[in-house]
């Protein structure tokens, strides 16, 4: 695995702690994370069950909007990030909502180094393109995880209609995102994440799309794998 501090991009970073303090405005920029979340929750819970009690740790938390639904389900949950602002962001509010998370500032390399096969379930949530090298962080949730857990990603298609939807459509015209949330060059193809998966002894078991109308302004759960898509593999 590679050396932690080598697997954070500060630009990134720095995008992120800007919007820390919106996180959890439903109408902000934060809003698609809002709307989907109920999505990736039916995702993961349709893959693992009852999560009460589950031992869960959430990579790339944020301001902790995952985190904290996967915990209101029963779920013990670490939640990590390498944004000190999202983080004091999801700390304050789980203080306001009473939900227990236990936040860490840490790579998912470096605490898999030191927690190996700790959890049951590890999800990783529009993450992985954001950082230098997805494929150490996907070693790391690998490794975290238990053998016969559950992992979950989420990321972008790499494709025009990728560009066009979620940098172009998204970002510039419906304004969903704010501009330079993404970078095209970072999607990830589902073929290569089944891929870099596979070498990292995982099964990829399912994978489905998520899709937005415009027209209604929400989003659903789509076989349609063009531009936002989820991953469940097994260990």
């Amino acid at each position: 695995m590679k050396e932690t501090h080598t697997n954070v991009d500060p630009h990134e970073i720095h995008k992120f702690e800007e919007l820390a303090h919106r996180w959890w405005d439903t109408e902000g920029e934060c809003k698609p994370l809002h709307q989907i979340n109920p999505l990736r929750l039916k995702f993961i819970e349709t893959h693992v069950g009852d999560l009460t009690n589950q031992f869960v740790l959430d990579v790339g938390c944020g301001g902790g909007i995952l985190s904290e639904a996967l915990a209101l389900k029963g779920a013990n949950v670490t939640a990590i990030d390498m944004g000190e602002a999202p983080l004091s962001v999801a700390r304050l509010h789980g203080l306001e909502s009473g939900v227990d998370v236990n936040y860490q500032h840490i790579t998912a390399e470096e605490l898999a180094s030191r927690e190996p096969g700790r959890y049951d379930v590890v999800s990783c949530m529009e993450m992985l393109e954001h950082v230098p090298d997805p494929e150490s962080v996907i070693q790391a949730c690998a490794a975290l995880v238990k053998p016969g857990g559950h992992v979950f990603f989420s990321t972008l298609n790499r494709n025009p209609k990728s560009f066009l939807f979620a940098i172009i459509g998204a970002e510039y015209l419906l304004k969903l995102l704010p501009r330079g949330t993404h970078e095209y060059r970072r999607f990830i193809k589902p073929s290569e994440l089944d891929k870099a998966i596979r070498e990292c002894d995982l099964t990829l078991s399912d994978i489905i799309g998520i899709q937005f109308n415009p027209l209604t302004q929400s989003y659903s759960l789509s076989r349609d794998v063009s531009v936002n898509y989820l991953v469940h593999a097994i260990k």
